[in-house]
C-alpha cells in the first residue's frame, strides 16, 4: 500500500505499542480488549468496551506480542489468543477495506474498469488508484497514481476488489477525494502491512508497499 506509510491528521490521539514501546497514532495501531474469558480480542472498529492493549499494525508486531506473551503482561493477568489470530486480522482487515470501498461506490465515490478509471485520473478526479494485487503487472503499469503521497492501494486482490465493486474480478479502481477516501487509505495500509510476506512472518520487504 501506498508510498511510505500513512499521514496521519495532527489532532488524532496516540497510543503506546506493547511490542515496539513506542507511541504512535491510533490510526497505526491495531486496538485488543480482554474478554470476560480472558481472550484477546481485536477491536477492528475500536468501539468494544474495556481497556485498551495496542500493537502496531505490523505482521511481525503481531507475532511477537504473540510468542512472548505480551498481551498477558500488558493486561497483567493471563490472557489466551486465539489461534490463527494473524490470519483472523488479515481477514478482518481486508473485509474491511472491501466495505468501505463499496460505500464509496454506492455513494458515487468509486469507480471501476481502466477506462473509467484513467478517465478519472486524467481530469485529476481519482484521489487514490486502488489495482489488484494479482493483476498483470503490464497492464497496471499503463496507469500512473496521482503524484501524492498514500494515494495508491494494491493489497486486494482482484476477487476481493470485484466484491466491493459488485463484480466478478476488477484489477482497476480509483476514489474521489472524501471522508470515505481517506478511511480506505488507513485501512490499506494495515492490511498492507498484515499481509507483508505472510510466509515469513514479515521480516523482508513489505508487499504492497512497491513503487512504479
Amino acid at each position: 500500500m501506498t508510498r511510505g506509510g500513512s499521514k496521519s491528521r495532527p489532532e488524532e490521539p496516540e497510543r503506546k505499542c506493547i511490542v515496539t514501546g513506542e507511541v504512535a497514532p491510533k490510526t497505526g495501531l491495531i486496538r485488543f480488549v480482554v474478554s470476560p474469558d480472558g481472550m484477546a480480542v481485536p477491536d477492528l472498529l475500536g468501539k468494544l468496551p474495556g481497556r485498551g492493549i495496542y500493537v502496531s499494525a505490523q505482521r511481525a508486531a503481531i507475532a511477537t506480542a504473540i510468542n512472548k506473551g505480551l498481551f498477558s503482561r500488558s493486561a497483567k493477568q493471563q490472557v489466551s489468543v486465539p489461534d490463527g489470530l494473524l490470519d483472523m486480522l488479515v481477514r478482518g482487515h481486508a473485509n474491511r477495506v472491501v466495505h468501505l470501498i463499496s460505500l464509496a461506490r454506492k455513494a458515487g465515490g468509486a469507480v471501476a474498469g481502466y477506462e473509467k478509471v484513467k478517465d478519472w485520473l486524467s481530469k485529476e478526479q481519482a484521489y487514490v488508484l486502488i489495482q489488484a494485487s494479482d493483476g498483470s503487472e503490464r497492464q497496471k503499469s499503463k496507469l500512473r497514481p496521482p503524484s501524492v503521497r498514500d494515494r495508491y492501494i494494491d493489497c486486494l486482490t482482484g476477487d476481493e476488489l470485484g466484491q466491493a465493486f459488485g463484480r466478478e474480478n476488477v484489477i482497476h479502481g480509483a476514489l474521489a477525494s472524501g471522508g470515505l477516501a481517506f478511511r480506505v487509505v488507513e485501512e490499506a495500509v494495515k492490511l498492507s502491512a498484515l499481509r507483508a510476506n505472510e510466509s515469513d512472518g514479515g521480516k523482508g520487504r513489505r508487499k504492497g508497499t512497491k513503487s512504479r
